[in-house]
């Protein structure tokens, strides 16, 4: 016998764990680190975040309010420069935003504060979908679309966008269906860096509109969108319809992925419902980090984007003629097909490259039903770069 709370007595786990946690499998990419573990010295062309500091003023921005106390929560909808530098912002971009005064912000529309995006994606799905509801999003996609909708209890619908990865409203509307709460959209695009043209977002807005669907577009990307010969320009489906939620941060643009910061912007009942669900559940954002966002609105990051761009192009020049590649047109990731003659799927063509080249990317089944193609993300040192085409050149032409 022992006095030890609980001693002689044991959980049954299978019972404990919810359905909700089982049907989220993490499998893809745990492979490939478990992989990666073994390795001493990898080629990593995996990692999703920019390889830049983040820039000095922010830095000392946060830094000083530290010191200066400011460590205790905030409103919940964040801090209130933050927010009106936002929304003024949004104002000066977006027709629906401006008041017919010209100042301030036109009425209906709300701002919050997040813990990154990726924060707002949980609050949005939450706030709007649950069992019986179905969420569109597009194949390939961001991984953590699919599973945040199954948290919910809703169920994910979605929508192929191959060989050109446009999530198009042509594509869309045969899934449409009255039980169709949502649809994500996302551009510049993870994982295929691919941005949607005006006309393909206006579509997509009216099309959305029109069967009183929210059109959720995540735009973390937003700065990424390079301007070389061919490229896009940024555009949001925003600028053609009030009913879209706008999720933006700061992890990406300003190299802030661990300071936890974005913003949702839209619809005021819908913001309104995320502000009340993030007061139980992430409180707010950092509070010194919001303080910090205030100053990376006035940062310059135009040379950073202009050497991403560069590093796009040498992906293209390398790959394009051994691999079916779509040309990247912002972020920072390329999504190439596995050569068919190799007679592999992408599992794996990664395998091979991680236990025999020591290169490290990411199997497209992560992010899509289908296992042909396999994300490299060029956000790392040019050397790096380097090896890792070296590397992928060797493997086409095995």
């Amino acid at each position: 016998m022992t006095d030890r709370p609980g001693a002689g007595w044991a959980l049954d786990y299978d019972r404990l764990i919810s359905s909700r946690a089982r049907g989220i499998d993490a499998s893809g990419i745990r492979r490939v680190f478990d992989l990666a573990g073994q390795l001493e010295d990898p080629v990593n062309l995996s990692i999703g975040q920019p390889d830049f500091p983040v820039p000095e003023p922010i830095r000392r921005a946060a830094s000083e309010a530290i010191a200066d106390g400011l460590n205790g929560y905030t409103v919940t909808q964040g801090i209130a420069e933050l927010r009106q530098r936002i929304t003024g912002r949004l104002a000066g971009e977006l027709p629906h935003w401006q008041p017919a005064s010209g100042e301030g912000v036109a009425d209906g529309y709300q701002t919050l504060i997040t813990s990154g995006v990726s924060g707002g994606l949980v609050l949005a799905i939450m706030a709007c979908a649950g069992p019986g509801d179905e969420v569109i999003l597009p194949d390939p996609g961001f991984v953590m679309y699919r599973h945040l909708v199954t948290l919910a209890g809703a169920t994910p619908v979605p929508v192929d966008t191959y060989p050109d990865f446009a999530l198009t409203a042509d594509r869309i509307e045969p899934h449409l269906t009255e039980r169709t709460k949502l649809v994500l959209f996302n551009s510049p695009s993870n994982p295929t860096g691919v941005v949607a043209t005006a006309d393909q977002c206006r579509d997509l807005a009216e099309l959305c509109a029109r069967h009183g669907v929210l059109l959720v577009s995540d735009e973390i990307y937003d700065a990424f969108c390079f301007k070389g010969s061919g490229d896009l320009a940024f555009t949001s489906p925003a600028a053609y319809s009030e009913q879209v939620l706008i999720l933006r941060g700061f992890s990406k643009s300003y190299a802030m992925t661990g300071w936890r910061l974005g913003y949702a912007a839209g619809p005021a009942p819908v913001v309104s419902e995320m502000t009340k669900l993030q007061q139980y559940t992430f409180v707010c954002a950092p509070s010194m980090v919001q303080v910090a966002g205030v100053t990376a609105l006035e940062t310059d990051i135009s040379g950073r984007i202009r050497e991403y761009q560069a590093r796009r192009d040498r992906v293209v020049d390398a790959l394009g003629n051994l691999y079916e590649l779509t040309r990247p047109g912002g972020a920072f990731y390329a999504f190439p097909r596995v050569p068919e003659r190799l007679g592999m799927t992408a599992t794996a063509f990664v395998e091979k490259a991680v236990t025999e080249h020591g290169l490290l990317i990411i199997p497209g089944n992560v992010f899509s039903d289908r296992d042909t193609h396999f994300r490299l993300s060029y956000a790392c040192a040019d050397d790096m770069l380097d090896r890792g085409l070296s590397i992928l050149q060797q493997m086409a032409r095995a």
